[in-house]
């Protein structure tokens, strides 16, 4: 899967929804593993927009796993602050109320 660019725009529009979300996954010391790629497409397909942690004992560099996932996933990444990163994927078959309409 491949993601799209998205613009400063569409990005800052993003970074502003994803400021209160809880993370909904973490990267553990098993790295991105199937499992964690499988839970977090299903994640994105479900919510678009979600945020992941990076935990103190995974193999990866932050922004390595950020991008690492995002690509495996077909997610844009939107940000990448401390050990949290947020991924937005859009999700055509969601009802219109639960899509996230960028600017």
């Amino acid at each position: 899967m491949k993601s799209h660019t998205l613009t400063s725009r569409q990005i800052r529009h993003l970074r502003g929804l994803g400021h209160h979300l809880a993370p909904l996954a973490m990267i553990g010391k098993e790295g991105i593993s199937v499992t964690v790629v499988n839970s977090v497409s299903e994640l994105l397909a479900a919510r678009e927009l979600i945020k992941v942690r990076v935990q103190n004992n995974c193999p990866l560099a932050r922004k390595e796993a950020a991008a690492a996932l995002a690509a495996r996933t077909g997610a844009t990444l939107a940000q990448v602050i401390g050990k949290t990163f947020l991924l937005y994927r859009a999700n055509p078959d969601l009802p219109a109320d639960k899509r996230i309409t960028l600017p």
